[in-house]
C-alpha cells in the first residue's frame, strides 16, 4: 500500500484467498483492505494515537439522511457530551480532494454540524474550521 502523510499505524492484517484484510480499529471486524480503507484506518489511528480521541468517541461508516437519501459518512468523532466534533471524508490516494468532494462532505455537514470538516486522500488533508479551509494533518 502507498505510504501516507499520516503517521504509520499498527494494523492487524491477514490474507484470505485473493484478498488482504484489515481489522478495523473501531469496529473490530475484518474488512477487505481497499486503498480507501488503508487511508481510513490510518486516519483513525491518527485520531486515537496522536489526537488522543477515545475510540468510544469515534464512529465509522454510519448512515444519515440528506434530502430524503441515505448517505454514509466515513469517520465522525464526538466530544464528551456527544456533540459532533469532526466529520471526515476519506478517498483513496489516487483520488484528488476536489471541489466535488467538498460538495459531498458539505451535504453531510448540513445534517451533522461538526466543528471541523476534513477531506483527505491520505496524501493531502484539507480541514474546514472557523469558516476557512487549511491544509495539513496538523490542522486536525
Amino acid at each position: 500500500m502507498t505510504p501516507l502523510s499520516f503517521p504509520p499505524t499498527p494494523l492487524s492484517l491477514r490474507r484470505e484467498n485473493e484478498h488482504y484484510k484489515v481489522q478495523c480499529l473501531i469496529r473490530k471486524k475484518w474488512l477487505i483492505l481497499t486503498p480507501e480503507e488503508w487511508v481510513r484506518q490510518h486516519v483513525i489511528g491518527y485520531l486515537i494515537h496522536v489526537k488522543k480521541i477515545p475510540s468510544g468517541n469515534i464512529s465509522v461508516e454510519k448512515a444519515l439522511t440528506y434530502n430524503q437519501r441515505l448517505k454514509r459518512w466515513d469517520i465522525a468523532t464526538f466530544d464528551a457530551d456527544g456533540n459532533p466534533s469532526l466529520l471526515v471524508e476519506c478517498k483513496r490516494t489516487n483520488v484528488p480532494c476536489t471541489p466535488e468532494v467538498m460538495v459531498q462532505i458539505s451535504a453531510y455537514q448540513n445534517v451533522f454540524q461538526a466543528k471541523k470538516v476534513i477531506i483527505t486522500n491520505g496524501l493531502s488533508c484539507h480541514v474546514y474550521h472557523e469558516e476557512k479551509w487549511t491544509e495539513g494533518i496538523n490542522e486536525i
